[in-house]
């Protein structure tokens, strides 16, 4: 590990280990463990598999035969849960907006806000459903509890949009009165009722989108020869099955809206989640389990405090016994292999350091393993990579809102075949389906002769040739904005947003939808694959969180940069309009445009200077001696 490798003082003398006051034969013995990286597993010499992370079934026993459980078969099962549960996402995020403005009578910007506060808080929340995969339930549990809440979420939604008694009046309100805002709005109690079932419904989404990846993740063998292959694939084809519902969510749901009404179509998103819950518990008897590793957030605390109780400690002080680390091949922690020491964040090092002071058998929250320090400073450095997807995340969230209200204004025909303005959407998935169905053949076969990559680009370079298409495709936006408004003004349309243009076709927002599609299916996919490999064994699901969190992030941010656009633009004393106005042919979405540009192209530059100091733990220096202290006949902590 180089000259920064802490090592027990040369010529300590071994204190002999006493019970009772009474002095011990066996002395404490100073082992040297050596570790070894290789792609696929964690090898200590002399002592087998590492990995701590032997899949288990359901009762949590080995499983004898590997080859009848997981693998793609048991991925499909999974496959089938996510696309369902995507399909109710991206309906209620498009659908809902148009709800409370037709149905529940609300202004277009509180309706937008709402629907971008529910996204925000079911994503943020995510880490809630990866700590408890991780700490107690298992990811199989977490996801079968949640599902269940999502599904009664969605029936919730289904009663809302079909019995009058949670809708107000209707009778007297046509197109004029919407948009001068005369008619009747819903009552306070309904729409307490509407977001408390939202909400329920956000909630059972946190604790399914942490575990879904991760737990379709762990049906392979990452001892096996195609581990690296199969993960590869195993993400490309997940967020697949993402599109796919989304798809579905942009189209057939849309159309039933169109054709049965809006019962109709939050119906067919519940009756979906209940095919899927069904789907998936058939496919029990296949899946692999991991156990969870107890509390994660325990262990950081335990890091933390220990670290600052010994933070005056020296490095070469007499007091010093060495690094603690338990003996044999497993880590303490369950369902996690050992760590070797990095010479990152030397101040929690302090945690593992073994003094003279700290006895026998000294507190966990005194004395900390290596492995579990590791693990805090991984998490650590796993930041500011999902922190640099926020703004992508903000990007997506405002696509969904703004470029429908564009469309709005646009004639959406295709020949003889008119498209709804709420199934724009349907575009920049249409690309990310085809960049995947593509990417083998094409993408990597190019991207191999650029980067010189096995598999066409590392996972950091995929995450940042989305955020360099995102900008691309706000930039594009920005300049189609400004002749979409000019012409409104020009043909006479400026007070009549919601009269389509007919000269004007929908078809030119497919750029901006592609480009999005594109920056989507690079970052997220890569993203995701970065943060299960990246993430400590036993905090897989937290680390698929962060980009759950960072997503939920990027809706709430989009609230409140709109929040901040409109105060600071907008001046009702003197009737000026603010950028983003309920019409859009009086205001200056170019301008806001403009102004995601540039912050996304602050981001990306921030996003290149965390990626050059990143260093994969593949690549991490290992078979240097880690001096450890292992006191003999202690039992391993957790």
């Amino acid at each position: 590990m180089g000259s920064g490798e802490i090592k027990s003082p040369e010529g300590l003398p071994e204190t002999p280990a006493t019970y009772d006051g009474v002095s011990n034969p066996i002395h404490s013995k100073k082992l040297g463990i050596h570790f070894l990286e290789s792609d696929n597993r964690r090898m200590a010499f002399g002592r087998g598999y590492t990995g701590g992370t032997t899949p288990v079934n359901i009762h949590g026993k080995p499983i004898p035969d590997l080859s009848k459980t997981g693998g793609w078969i048991a991925a499909l099962f999974i496959f089938g849960n996510e696309m369902a549960e995507r399909m109710a996402y991206f309906g209620l995020s498009v659908n809902m907006v148009a709800f409370m403005f037709y149905i529940m009578h609300r202004p277009f910007t509180s309706s937008s806000n709402a629907v971008n506060n529910f996204l925000g808080i079911s994503q943020a929340s995510s880490v809630l459903g990866g700590f408890l995969a991780d700490a107690y339930l298992g990811r199989y549990w977490t996801i079968a509890i949640f599902t269940t809440i999502y599904l009664a979420g969605l029936t919730g939604i289904t009663l809302c949009a079909t019995m009058n008694v949670f809708m107000p009046d209707q009778g007297q309100c046509d197109q004029l009165s919407l948009l001068l805002g005369n008619c009747e709005p819903a009552k306070p109690w309904q729409m307490l009722y509407l977001n408390t079932v939202l909400y329920v419904t956000g909630f059972g989404a946190a604790g399914i989108r942490p575990c879904v990846s991760s737990f379709g993740a762990d049906q392979f063998d990452e001892r096996g020869e195609n581990y690296k292959s199969h993960l590869d694939r195993f993400f490309n084809f997940f967020y697949l099955s993402v599109t796919i519902g989304a798809i579905v969510a942009f189209t057939l749901v849309v159309y039933i809206q169109m054709k049965h009404g809006w019962g109709s179509a939050f119906g067919s998103l519940a009756i979906a989640m209940g095919m899927s819950n069904l789907l998936f518990f058939v496919g029990t008897p296949l899946y692999r389990h991991r156990l969870p590793g107890g509390s994660p957030l325990t262990r950081v605390a335990q890091v933390l405090v220990a670290a600052f109780q010994k933070r005056k400690a020296s490095f070469s002080s007499s007091e010093l016994v060495g690094l603690y680390e338990v003996p044999g091949k497993r880590s303490a922690i369950k369902g996690s292999g050992k760590i070797a020491h990095t010479d990152d964040f030397r101040c929690l090092d302090k945690a593992a350091l073994q003094l003279k002071e700290d006895g026998v058998d000294p507190s966990p929250w005194r004395l900390c393993t290596v492995t579990q320090v590791e693990e805090v400073k991984i998490l650590i450095k796993l930041v500011p990579i999902p922190a640099c997807t926020i703004m992508l995340n903000l990007i997506l969230t405002e696509y969904l809102t703004l470029s429908v209200q564009q469309a709005y204004t646009l004639n959406t025909h295709l020949g003889h075949l008119k498209l709804p303005v709420t199934s724009m959407p349907v575009f920049p998935c249409l690309s990310i389906f085809l960049i995947l169905s593509l990417y083998y053949s094409v993408f990597v076969p190019l991207f191999r002769r650029i980067t010189g990559h096995p598999r066409g680009a590392s996972q950091l370079q995929r995450v940042g040739i989305g955020l360099a298409f995102s900008i691309l495709s706000v930039a594009w936006a920005a300049i189609f904005e400004r002749y979409r408004r000019k012409y409104a003004i020009e043909h006479g349309y400026e007070f009549s947003f919601l009269t389509p243009m007919p000269n004007l076709s929908a078809y030119w927002l497919l750029i901006q939808y592609c480009l999005i599609g594109i920056a989507e299916v690079f970052c997220i996919v890569g993203l995701l694959e970065f943060l299960y490999e990246e993430a400590p064994d036993a905090m897989k699901s937290i680390g698929s969180a962060y980009a759950a969190l960072a997503g939920g992030i990027g809706c709430f941010a989009a609230s409140i940069l709109n929040s901040i656009v409109k105060s600071v633009t907008g001046n009702p004393d003197k009737r000026q309009q603010s950028w983003l106005s309920q019409n859009i042919n009086t205001g200056r979405f170019e301008y806001f445009y403009w102004l995601l540009t540039v912050l996304g192209a602050i981001n990306f530059c921030a996003f290149l200077y965390s990626a050059r100091r990143y260093k994969y733990r593949a690549e991490q220096k290992f078979g240097i001696q880690e001096v450890v202290t292992i006191k003999q006949n202690t039992p391993a902590r957790g």
